[in-house]
């Protein structure tokens, strides 16, 4: 491929992005839909298998193409691009199949350790997925690697639009039918594999057009030993693949414990189900909020390597601090505002109040998931790969300790309490270690400014809430449409309230707010 200008490979890291934040929509929006067909059992079905799909997919979407695109830039021409590339995709294809037959294999055990034997069919369903990640993260990795993002974007798209349309389909062909909903599951899960070959196919038309060819034993010797090969795999690209998927891996850790500590908290096996399906409402309202949260960081990472690329400690510095604050403002509103309209929203989307108490405090997890995802950019841009990672594992031992007691003890809302606490708890090991870095992040009062905020929007949103109720009477608490009507309004009072408290505290200096989409237009607004 030719080489391309600074400007053509920023054209293309922006390309990506917005695949990647449509794609990330897609996902999150469709399950709201999904729910209200199938109801909190077959929500709680479909839920306990996708973190096995969302862990796949983010190892063939994000994270190894990352690593593989390294890979292929280090290279020095093209035969050793190709010979390392063989080496990848051999390594990958021996692990996509032991995956492959491990899940068919000891799917039976597994649905038992989750608590449910009948969700057997559900994890070989979705293990047919793996077959198609070697090929996929290797091409997409190569392309990423010549700065040519199209081919990542384009197959993200069709992979998340085919997949949704499938199980939306399967969803209301369910509902109409009266399916099962372990048929229903089995056949919504099969979506992965049906996206996958959709998403192979463009990937493979642009592997043709560009004669790109890595399943082939190359002629010239190899570039890397398979052992050296294989440790950085593991190290480099499992550490942004499973910093990629840490929210999926908790969801993973609730797979094998709520069930089960409802059951032992005392709950017959249907309602300890349906009260899973009410918990894991709360991931796609996590997962849109992180979306609006990470969207911006995201944006700087690139100046943020450039700084450091050309030695510029100063601007790294400065860029990085900017960064950790604003995400932190922006998350910090959005966890806020979700909190304060969770029974409007919870209603509005998924037709009854239930769970509303569980899913304000799991929402607590937009903050701490937020900062993880900030610290570990900034940290692996340092290449501190061991650090995180640790943090990483410990996070994730903590969360595996303590959840099925915390459920036991405390319902379904422990296994909430046990997410943030996890969480807090790797964003406390990651702060120390970019505390290092001497950025002055929490300087001028920002946390109590900032809790102070938050809490005041809380209960001044709540009081409005009632005003509106009292206004308008039974109607408005009975209508779902009288929800979101509520909740817009809601959010239109929030919005304008914290950003003109947050001017008039100086939460952020006047560099930070520029930084903003559009600021400078609402500035001058706020200004009058």
């Amino acid at each position: 491929m030719k080489e391309r200008n600074m400007r053509t490979i920023m054209q293309g890291a922006i390309l990506l992005s917005v695949a990647s934040l449509i794609a990330k929509i897609l996902s999150a929006v469709y399950r709201v839909p999904f729910q209200n067909m199938v109801g909190n059992t077959g929500f709680y079905v479909y839920q306990q298998i996708y973190p096995i799909y969302g862990i796949g997919m983010t190892f063939a979407l994000s994270g190894l193409p990352m690593f593989i695109s390294k890979l292929v830039a280090e290279s020095k021409n093209q035969a050793e691009k190709q010979a390392v590339l063989h080496q990848v995709f051999v390594l990958m294809l021996g692990f996509s199949l032991i995956v492959f037959f491990g899940l068919q294999g000891f799917a039976g055990p597994i649905a038992v350790a989750m608590g449910d034997g009948r969700l057997r069919p559900i994890i070989q369903a979705v293990s047919w997925m793996f077959l198609f990640s070697p090929f996929l993260s290797v091409s997409r990795g190569y392309f990423q690697g010549e700065y040519d993002m199209r081919p990542s974007a384009s197959s993200q798209l069709i992979e998340q639009t085919v997949r949704v349309a499938v199980i939306l389909t399967v969803a209301y062909w369910a509902m109409r039918h009266h399916w099962d909903v372990y048929r229903m599951g089995t056949w919504a899960m099969s979506s992965a594999a049906i996206a996958a070959v959709f998403a192979s196919a463009v990937m493979a038309w642009f592997v043709t057009r560009y004669q790109v060819s890595f399943w082939q034993r190359p002629v010239n010797r190899p570039a890397y030993r398979y052992g050296t090969l294989a440790k950085r795999l593991l190290i480099e690209g499992g550490t942004i693949s499973l910093f990629a998927s840490m929210m999926v891996l908790m969801q993973l850790v609730d797979s094998f414990t709520v069930k089960r500590g409802l059951v032992l908290h005392g709950f017959m096996d249907d309602q300890a189900k349906a009260l899973k399906g009410i918990y894991d409402r709360g991931q796609p309202l996590v997962q849109l909020g992180l979306v609006v949260a990470t969207s911006f960081a995201s944006s700087l990472l690139p100046s943020l390597t450039e700084a450091l690329s050309h030695n510029r400690q100063q601007q790294f510095r400065r860029l990085a601090k900017r960064m950790i604050r604003i995400s932190l403002v922006i998350a910090s509103a959005a966890t806020a505002g979700l909190i304060a309209l969770m029974p409007e929203i919870n209603f509005f989307l998924f037709g009854d109040r239930q769970g509303n108490t569980m899913l304000s405090v799991y929402v607590l997890s937009i903050v701490f998931a937020t900062l993880i995802m900030i610290y570990n950019s900034i940290l692996q841009s340092l290449n501190e790969f061991r650090v995180t990672l640790i943090g990483l594992a410990i996070g994730l031992l903590v969360k595996l300790v303590i959840t099925e007691r915390s459920v036991v003890f405390m319902g379904a809302a422990g296994a909430s309490w046990a997410t943030v606490i996890a969480l807090a708890v790797m964003t406390y090991m990651l702060t120390r270690q970019v505390q290092s870095l001497h950025l002055n992040v929490f300087q001028d009062r920002l946390i109590s400014k900032l809790v102070t905020l938050c809490v005041a929007m809380i209960i001044g949103l709540r009081i409005l809430i009632d005003l509106l109720h009292a206004f308008f009477g039974p109607a408005l608490m009975m209508s779902r449409l009288g929800a979101l009507l509520v909740s817009g309004i809601g959010v239109v009072v929030g919005v304008v309230f914290f950003i003109g408290m947050a001017l008039r505290w100086r939460l952020l200096t006047l560099r930070e707010w520029l930084m903003l989409p559009m600021a400078d237009k609402w500035l001058r607004l706020f200004s009058k």
